[in-house]
Formats: structure tokens, C-alpha cells, sequence
């Protein structure tokens, strides 16, 4: 399973305020260039979204004419997806991304699968993480590919010695990640959020290099056919912080 019992997505409340707590990610200058390689990705094939959470991309994404389906194994992220209108446009399935068959489409018929936003991080073992990759490769049909939006590791920003890297910080909050486990690649991003209602808000991942994500695609019978630094499609650098990565079905 790619989260475990305590992953802070199973989490009701967090469930919730999820989509305001991350609303600079509905912005046109966020969102539209996404929706727009996606749709073109697609073609006139369907869609399928792991781990499609409250249906952020995929309902825009629908927006566009695009059939969509989407996998998410937390019921309260798919409540809130459930809610919103024109949620009958993305065709749900509750299941785990890195084994769950889409219950409305077989497996073959989709020309594009996508896992964005970091989420490919939430899988914390290497192992959990190449099955998510061969799950999508599953459901591609011939030239079908698999799209990928990860921040690259922030090791070199790390002072040596230490394992904090503090990537937000304001009067009323404190965002780092703790890389404490380097061999696994598994470390704790904090968030915590000092204001009228104080809460510390946790959670495990597993970072994962470029050229590992390369491999992965590789054992799942894909391989890459584009990077880029963002979704508009600029060049991915040495200095990049973020990479958004296509690998096609061969």
C-alpha cells in the first residue's frame, strides 16, 4: 500500500482543508499549463490519474473534453472529490495506486497516466515505488505514457552535519523536511503552523533521484521521451528544482 495507516491523507480534517491549504495550486498560471501538456498527452484516448486526491487536476482536466479516471486509496480525499460539481465526470476508483486495477476501463485502454505534486513520494519503499510505475504501465495502451511531477532532492542544500532543510518560513509558519534516513531515502517533511489554531501537520516519504525514476520506467517497460524543469516545458538543468518527466510505453 503506498501510504500507510497513519498517512496524514487518510486524516478527515486534513482531508477537508486540503484544497485551501494548497490554493496557489488552482492558479490559472499553475494549473493551465498542466491541463494543457496533459490533454495533449492524452490525445483522444482516456486518462488516469494516481492518486487523484480532491480531483484538483482531474476535473479540469475533464474540463477539457478528456475522459478521466482516477485512483486514490483515501476515502476522505474522494469524499471531497465527490462534492464538488461535475463530479461525475471523473470515473473513481478506491484502491491503492501501486496495485489497483481502474474498475471502469480495462487495463490497456488508457493513453495517458499521471501522478503529480510530489505524490510519487508518498510510496515509501523502492519497491512500493516500481510497482506504481509498472501499475501504470498496466493500464497503458501501445505509445501510452506515464507523466511524473517531483521536486528533485534538496541533499546539496543541506548543510553538512545537519539533516534539516527549511523551505518555508513566515511569522505564522515553519515548513522543513528532516532527511534522516539517507540510505532508504525516506525523510519527514514538518509543517508547522503557529497561528489563531496552532497544529503540526507530519509525513514520510521517499525522495527518488532522476535516474532512478529512469530505471523504474525501464523495468516497467517504458522509457523516457521528455524532462522539463516545469509544465511549461523549459529545459530541465543541473540547477533545476523540479522536473516533469514522460516515459512512453514501448
Amino acid at each position: 500500500m503506498y501510504g500507510s495507516p497513519n498517512d496524514q491523507h487518510l486524516d478527515p480534517e486534513i482531508a477537508a482543508n486540503y484544497d485551501e491549504r494548497h490554493a496557489e495550486r488552482f492558479a490559472p498560471g499553475v494549473l493551465t499549463p498542466m491541463v494543457d501538456t496533459l490533454a495533449d498527452l492524452a490525445g483522444d484516448r482516456p486518462a488516469l490519474e494516481l492518486a487523484v486526491g480532491t480531483g484538483r487536476v482531474a476535473l479540469a482536466l475533464a474540463g477539457r473534453g478528456v475522459e478521466v479516471h482516477g485512483i486514490d486509496f483515501s476515502e476522505p480525499m474522494l469524499a471531497e472529490l465527490r462534492a464538488k460539481p461535475d463530479a461525475d465526470q471523473v470515473a473513481i476508483t478506491f484502491g491503492d495506486m501501486s496495485a489497483a486495477t481502474c474498475e471502469t476501463r480495462p487495463p490497456g485502454d488508457f493513453g495517458l497516466a499521471y501522478l503529480v505534486y510530489n505524490t510519487i513520494g508518498n510510496v515509501t519503499s523502492q519497491d512500493g515505488q516500481v510497482a506504481c510505475f509498472v501499475n501504470a504501465a498496466r493500464h497503458l495502451g501501445p505509445d501510452g505514457r506515464f507523466v511524473i511531477e517531483v521536486l528533485v532532492p534538496e541533499l546539496a542544500s543541506v548543510p553538512p552535519g545537519e539533516t534539516r532543510y527549511i523551505f518555508g518560513q513566515d511569522e505564522k509558519y515553519l515548513g522543513f523536511d528532516d532527511y534522516d534516513d539517507p540510505v532508504n531515502q525516506t525523510f519527514t517533511s514538518n509543517h508547522w503552523h503557529m497561528g489563531d489554531t496552532p497544529r503540526i501537520v507530519r509525513g514520510r516519504f521517499r525522495f527518488v533521484w532522476p535516474s532512478e525514476l529512469d530505471l523504474m520506467a525501464k523495468l516497467a517497460g517504458m522509457e523516457l521521451e521528455s524532462r522539463w524543469a516545469d509544465w511549461d516545458q523549459s529545459p530541465f538543468t543541473s540547477q533545476s528544482r523540479s522536473h516533469v518527466s514522460v516515459w512512453r510505453k514501448i
